[in-house]
């Protein structure tokens, strides 16, 4: 007869005992059949480990038959792996030293904290972000070309001051009689106003990839999934809910957030997992 999956999202023969091993390989278990074996010990299901470390299910299978590949590439394995072995009460590190051996060794070490960790870490303050002073720079040019063609088509009194969108107001153009001008309006810096005209009553959480690749994953206050996957850089996901947006970054140091119009200053690392909540209040974090 067939056998279908069970509904807690195992396979049957998760639950199966271990046959023994007579051979030379019986003296070190491969890393996935290590980790199976310490979670079937310790009474858990391949559900209950993805609950427990936000690794899906298709992942947490994978490891256990030592199929790599699902992870995208060496870090991410080695991230799950240490996660993993956390969550079914087993020590990481023999595990991660038997995975370099057999796959090449250990990457350069890239990341300030490790991936895919469940804790938060609080960052050390890291120095200046020259992208974004890059970018504002820019911002800066293109508002000053804007702010030349459109003062161009003044009458020519130069009495007039026109502030192109996105440009910083500057002081009015000595004219030949003094009179009297209202100062325009400040306009708000582009990167504070991206997302400025969401409703109130709202919560709006724009996810923008500026400074690499990132999984996310996104729930509203239901919990319903609003976005799970890969935010290549350059771009950019925004949710909305009444209430209020559940974020999962795994790479929270390549992420720049915009929450109700507002830009999150936070000192995110590379490689950080964040797990944040925000709502109409915000942008503090909840």
């Amino acid at each position: 007869m067939s056998i279908g999956n069970s509904p807690d999202g195992n396979f049957p023969e998760d639950e199966r005992p271990f046959e023994e091993d007579h051979g030379p390989e019986a003296e070190r278990l491969s890393i996935g059949r290590a980790l199976r074996q310490a979670r079937i010990e310790a009474g858990l299901t391949v559900d209950d480990v993805s609950n427990a470390t936000r690794v899906r299910i298709a992942i947490v299978h994978a490891i256990e038959q030592d199929d790599f590949a699902p992870c995208g590439g060496d870090v991410y394995a080695r991230g799950h792996i240490r996660t993993l072995a956390r969550a079914v009460r087993i020590d990481p590190a023999p595990l991660l030293a038997q995975y370099d051996a057999e796959h090449g060794g250990r990457p350069a070490p890239t990341p300030a904290a490790p991936l895919f960790e469940a804790e938060r870490i609080r960052p050390e303050r890291r120095g200046p972000n020259w992208t974004a002073a890059m970018v504002a720079a820019i911002v800066a040019v293109i508002g000053f070309v804007g702010f030349t063609v459109i003062g161009g088509g003044d009458d020519g009194d130069g009495t007039k001051t026109q502030v192109a969108e996105g440009s910083t107001p500057t002081a009015s153009k000595p004219a030949a009689k003094p009179t009297a001008t209202k100062p325009a309006d400040p306009k708000p810096d582009p990167s504070d106003s991206a997302i400025a005209a969401a409703p109130r009553d709202k919560v709006t959480v724009q996810v923008s990839a500026t400074d690499g690749r990132s999984w996310i994953s996104a729930k509203d206050h239901n919990g319903r999934l609003l976005y799970d996957g890969l935010l290549k850089q350059g771009q950019s996901k925004t949710f909305q809910d009444n209430s209020k947006i559940n974020l999962v970054l795994g790479d929270a140091g390549a992420i720049q957030l915009y929450v109700n119009g507002k830009k999150i200053e936070d000192d995110f690392q590379q490689g950080q997992v964040e797990r944040l909540t925000y709502t109409k209040g915000d942008p503090e974090v909840g």
